[in-house]
């Protein structure tokens, strides 16, 4: 049987409440008695029931995180990224953390009720934040604590960490142009999201800055999956008029329209240009590395959970809103345009 706070006060002869406020670390109790107290609960092999320590505090020390996700197979490294900056935070601070998936919908909602009301966790991380995202006004509107990794155009206060989309996309897109690149086409995720249309603002501004005419038909939407790439690349590249580079939201996109190209017979970098965003482990070992924008997703969900954890134990924030400048990693796949090789332009890998 393991071992009670009654068999440790019978022990060193003192009283239950005195061991347990010992044991809880209260002011009251003298700190030789303390020692004394922990010493026989370790040799003992106590370990305190951690469901009534909870409930006592009217707490559960659990962190919700709900992937907005569908589909069999869980294999975005986006997602398992910012799991994992998430997940080893709450163990560092000695937090749970509950996880589940939902499609964004009424059932992802239905979902975010049950958290609101149903006692099992005391906040919430929110990640791909969208237009007037009802999740942030159900959580707002609740009073429930979160933190979500990206801004909202609702009309609320509240802490987020993100990247600027914006300037990273104006950068990779700048890029291109550089190189001499005039007919770039663009793979977006969708709109609804907040840092598809930064992104996707980003793009344009920098075409238009240097004077590109934007060409609408040269913008396509996908769901952020290498497939959804290959399927808009292929589209793409099957113009009578087709672009000499791609700019695809996401890296996972970016590797898909890079196996259309070379199912086409296409040299990545030579004969079309490749660029993504956020800079995820697989795109630094594609054939070629694949050019992309860095955003440190890890440290982002370690962040937006250490924040989250500051909240929930009453302490204040240095910073609620953080906007992180984004870097451009310049690899293989954008190389260079037909018309660099012509003018016979320098090309450096340095990042």
């Amino acid at each position: 049987m393991p071992a009670t706070l009654k068999d440790i006060a019978k022990k060193v002869g003192l009283s239950v409440t005195t061991v347990s406020r010992a044991l809880n670390d209260y002011p009251d109790v003298n700190p030789e008695t303390k020692e004394r107290i922990r010493q026989v609960a370790r040799e003992m092999d106590y370990h305190p029931h951690v469901i009534a320590q909870k409930l006592q505090k009217k707490r559960t020390d659990t962190i919700g995180f709900i992937i907005p996700t569908a589909g069999p197979r869980f294999s975005d490294p986006f997602f398992i990224e910012l799991l994992t900056g998430i997940g080893n935070e709450t163990a560092h601070q000695e937090f749970d953390l509950l996880v589940s998936t939902r499609a964004p919908g009424d059932q992802e909602m239905e979902a975010y009720r049950r958290i609101v009301h149903g006692n099992r966790v005391d906040g919430i991380v929110l990640t791909r934040t969208r237009h007037g995202d009802q999740r942030i006004s159900c959580l707002i509107d609740s009073d429930f604590p979160f933190v979500a990794f990206g801004p909202c155009d609702l009309p609320y206060d509240f802490p987020y960490v993100d990247v600027d989309g914006r300037e990273g996309m104006s950068l990779v897109t700048q890029h291109l142009v550089d190189l001499g690149h005039r007919r770039l086409a663009y793979i977006t995720a969708p709109l609804e999201l907040m840092f598809a249309t930064y992104r996707l603002e980003g793009h344009r501004e920098a075409l238009a800055r240097n004077g590109i005419p934007i060409d609408d038909s040269l913008i396509l939407t996908g769901d952020l999956t290498e497939r959804a790439g290959y399927e808009a690349a292929k589209q793409l590249l099957a113009r009578r008029d087709p672009p000499t580079a791609i700019v695809a939201c996401n890296d996972l996109m970016a590797l898909g329209a890079m196996s259309a190209a070379l199912e086409r017979g296409m040299a990545i970098g030579e004969d079309i240009s490749v660029t993504g965003f956020d800079d995820i482990p697989l795109a630094a070992h594609s054939h070629p590395p694949l050019t992309t924008v860095q955003q440190p997703i890890y440290e982002i969900g370690k962040r937006i959970c250490h924040m989250l954890i500051k909240i929930l134990k009453g302490e204040d924030l240095t910073e609620r809103q953080v906007i992180l400048e984004p870097r451009l990693v310049m690899r293989k796949s954008s190389g260079r345009s037909p018309l660099s090789l012509l003018q016979k332009e320098p090309y450096s890998e340095s990042i």
